[in-house]
């Protein structure tokens, strides 16, 4: 038997309109690693588990019959997922090259953070962050 997953305490779970092709996005922009994907019989992913860093991000498909939507086609949600940076020009830059779409420029803030926003191909919004200096 597998050693059981040790998830942080808060972890975030999308529901996308194409799972499948939202993985493939997080690990091309942001590095993720999969560590695992369940699927329904009939093959839709009901539960992905992708680790980002020292994070875990879960996603699955839309399921209607359950009330389970992602974000519509152009659509955005009211929250922001944060990622801490270490190498926050590249890393921002990847996920720009992947098909992220700059909200908010990375610029240096008046807080100390060198910070920007994206907004993935999925609907949802993306921020990072790394202290100057």
């Amino acid at each position: 038997m597998a050693e059981p997953i040790t998830f942080p305490t808060l972890t975030p779970y999308l529901v996308v309109r194409d799972a499948r092709a939202a993985i493939a996005f997080y690990e091309q922009a942001l590095g993720a690693i999969t560590i695992e994907v369940i699927e329904t019989p009939e093959g839709k992913v009901m539960n992905a588990q992708l680790k980002i860093g020292d994070s875990m991000l879960m996603l699955n498909d839309e399921f209607p019959d359950y009330g389970s939507f992602g974000p519509k086609e152009g659509e955005s949600v009211p929250v922001t997922i944060h990622i801490s940076c270490t190498d926050i020009d590249n890393q921002f830059q990847r996920a720009i090259d992947a098909g992220g779409v700059v909200t908010m420029p990375l610029e240096n803030q008046f807080w100390g953070d060198r910070y920007g926003q994206f907004r993935c191909p999925f609907g949802y919004n993306w921020s990072m962050g790394q202290a100057i200096g």
